[in-house]
């Protein structure tokens, strides 16, 4: 199923009660996790250790390979060098991020049956990639269990309409599909997606930027952050703790070969890394197509349908562990190992119908469809859509 982007022209407006509801002939689902899961083989639940250890060993396998294949790079004549290096760049890119995915199955408790494996590998993952493991696996849980839900969910949350100032909609001259306000030029857009990508990632785990907004400073790294429970304190200690220890690698690294040979092999592939991070959740949960819900019609599996499956190509998928093209079945069984994903999506359909939403819009061109036409949602409403 492709969003219907021209179902933008049909918003409507009416009273239940007390409350104005807007919705774009929007049917609220009405299937249980029961008769999902019962669609689903009992195998695909099963999370085998030894297999998972092996989608790792061959992601850090091809990741030495490409670092040893680097080593002889400038060697070579200057004008070999401005096209390998890039291309070392996007490749370690990519498999690495097939490593931040394992990290990330591991904080769901999905490589292995074992917590203590789960946590252990995802600890040495996240913190060789600068995430703070139990503190992102916190923070994520929250946005899993509140996934869609406009005051609960913990990433990407839109902005309503009164926080960026905007006049009440029955008083706002420019109501309807179009505001001047958000009018840029194609570079200065251009702009912002740099930003985005190059440093949304760490802006969103040292600020909360984009996160739900809580009233107060809200940090991964801070044990009294909102984010927090009292009992996880030690949980984030340990995070910070693998975040230095990585740091100090860094630093120590940089004096024994150098700082640019550490942003050569290190530090631009992981911008790599965050650049697909940012690109593949954006898209996620980003759409003019989709709604959020508020809390008197939301509810779990209503709010895991609110995500798109999207494609990235056979190869971006494969090295990124289907992350991406099987986002759907992730949310309702975020247990479930990525290898089993396909087949578990291929009965989920099944299940939702026209709840399923899969895009095959070309990902640059969803990307700007998404960042142009989603800027705010109103402040009132049980079932809100994007608007700009």
């Amino acid at each position: 199923m492709t969003p219907n982007i021209e179902s933008e022209q049909t918003v409507t407006q009416r009273k239940v009660g007390e409350k104005v509801v807007y919705e774009r002939d929007w049917q609220l689902p009405e299937f249980t996790i029961k008769e999902i899961r019962d669609a689903i083989p009992a195998h695909c639940f099963k999370r085998d250790t030894l297999r998972s250890f092996g989608h790792l060993a061959h992601d850090l396998v091809i990741i030495a390979i490409l670092a040893y294949a680097a080593t002889f790079i400038d060697a070579l004549p200057e004008a070999y060098r401005y096209v390998l290096w890039p291309l070392y760049w996007v490749a370690q890119g990519i498999v690495s991020t097939g490593v931040w995915v394992i990290a990330h199955e591991c904080g769901h408790q999905a490589f292995s049956p074992s917590k203590f494996i789960n946590n252990s590998v995802g600890w040495v993952l996240h913190s060789a990639l600068l995430v703070p493991y139990h503190s992102w696996r916190i923070s994520h849980s929250h946005h899993h269990k509140a996934t869609g839900h406009l005051t609960k969910d913990q990433v990407f949350v839109p902005s309503t309409r009164s926080k960026l100032d905007l006049p009440p909609k029955d008083q706002d001259p420019e109501d309807g599909m179009h505001h001047s306000m958000f009018d840029e030029a194609p570079i200065t857009t251009l702009l912002k997606f740099a930003i985005m990508f190059s440093g949304g990632w760490q802006a969103y785990l040292l600020v909360n930027s984009t996160g739900q907004d809580y009233g107060r400073w809200t940090s991964h790294f801070h044990t009294s952050s909102p984010i927090f429970e009292p009992h996880q304190f030690w949980d984030v200690i340990v995070s910070v703790v693998g975040i230095i220890g990585m740091l100090s690698t860094l630093a120590y690294s940089s004096i024994v070969f150098s700082p640019l040979a550490v942003a050569k092999y290190y530090i631009i592939p992981y911008m790599m890394v965050n650049f697909w991070l940012i690109l593949i959740t954006f898209l996620q949960h980003t759409d003019p197509a989709l709604p959020h819900y508020r809390e008197a019609v939301w509810n779990f599996q209503r709010g895991a349908a609110l995500t798109i499956d999207r494609s990235y190509g056979w190869l971006l998928n494969y090295f990124h562990h289907h992350i991406a093209d099987t986002h759907v079945a992730h949310h309702f069984f975020s247990q479930m190992p990525h290898y089993h994903a396909e087949e578990a999506t291929s009965h989920i359909k099944k299940v939702l119908g026209k709840a399923y939403v899969n895009d095959d819009t070309p990902i640059p061109i969803a990307l700007w469809r998404s960042y142009t036409q989603c800027k705010f949602v109103e402040d009132e409403g049980d079932v809100v859509f994007f608007q700009h």
